[in-house]
């Protein structure tokens, strides 16, 4: 139970700071009073833009804190990170088909559902060429990721340079790849929030078989697992879980590294305390690096997958280390 309340007081005090952070710092006094329903400008501000922005960044943490603890227990790796199979490539390019390519829906409608089918579409991909190759193991996967990955990334390079003129600014489509949380409406926010908690019900119910195979692959058969087929459907789970994070918070490195490794310092490694741990701690992690991107700089905004690169990148290194010395 300790473990809980410490990651539930904490995540609470990372999204009050979140809202009293900015261009202009706010009071928790400001914030009781746009709750409250206060009709000043101020307050209407705080209340339509700030904390909307706040709480989806808890989401889009959250999410990438499942989808990493879903692969690193899929390859039983530590170091296994959400955007191994070509999901990150394929979201950057559908989210720079919407900012660059005239469409039919508004932009802010585009970006989301195309960043969102660009990442499901390019790991269905992974795991096709994996399937036609005959090689449906995880190895297989991620070397089909690697691969699909690459080719994604000169097709999203190409378009840029084909595509940008006088009257398209390319500085959107980078800010986008570097992450940045979208603002939601409130009904907007009410949508992640059943996606959120849909893609945690989903990877639940994977919880008993991650840990199964945690075993190894021949216990897990042992156990009655179908390995191979099992691994395909944890993976387009996981994939899932990533292209809902990318679709409204861009490309955030690192934080599906991170989160599953601090929350198994908290509740240990079976898998169905660590899902909503992992997705606490990714929680509190993004919200504490919005924060951060918006005050740094302002009344400029640092794109948020830099903060979590320049965090992230260490706490790697180290793991990194750790697992040589065994």
């Amino acid at each position: 139970m300790r473990p809980w309340l410490i990651l539930g007081f904490i995540l609470a005090l990372a999204v009050v700071v979140g809202a009293c952070a900015g261009h202009e710092w706010a009071s928790p006094a400001d914030l009781w009073r746009a709750v409250s329903g206060d009709q000043a400008l101020r307050s209407r501000l705080l209340f339509e833009w700030r904390m909307p922005r706040v709480l989806a960044a808890a989401f889009v943490g959250a999410l990438l804190g499942v989808g990493g603890t879903i692969f690193q227990g899929v390859f039983r790796n530590p170091l296994a990170e959400p955007y191994l199979l070509g999901s990150a490539g394929g979201a950057a390019l559908g989210a720079t088909v919407a900012l660059l390519v005239p469409l039919l829906v508004p932009q802010s409608y585009a970006l989301p559902v195309l960043a969102f089918a660009g990442a499901w579409g390019a790991t269905m991909l992974v795991i096709g060429i994996s399937r036609v190759a005959g090689a449906v193991d995880a190895a297989g996967l991620l070397l089909a990721g690697v691969a699909v990955a690459a080719i994604l990334g000169a097709l999203r390079s190409f378009l840029m340079l084909a595509l940008s003129d006088d009257t398209v600014n390319l500085q959107v489509v980078l800010s986008w790849v570097l992450g940045g949380v979208q603002t939601p409406t409130w009904a907007g926010l009410g949508v992640l929030l059943a996606i959120s908690a849909a893609c945690l019900g989903l990877a639940m119910t994977l919880a008993r078989r991650l840990d199964v195979l945690g075993l190894g692959e021949t216990m897990a058969i042992a156990f009655g697992l179908d390995v191979n087929r099992f691994v395909a459907l944890a993976v387009l789970a996981g994939s899932l879980v990533v292209a809902a994070a990318v679709a409204y918070g861009g490309l955030v490195a690192f934080v599906g590294l991170a989160a599953p490794h601090i929350a198994r310092w908290l509740v240990g490694p079976i898998h169905r305390p660590l899902l909503p741990a992992s997705a606490l701690v990714g929680a509190i992690i993004v919200t504490v690096a919005d924060a951060i991107a918006r005050a740094a700089l302002p009344p400029a905004e640092v794109p948020l997958g830099l903060v979590t690169a320049v965090a992230g990148g260490p706490f790697f290194i180290v793991l990194l280390a750790q697992r040589l010395r065994r």
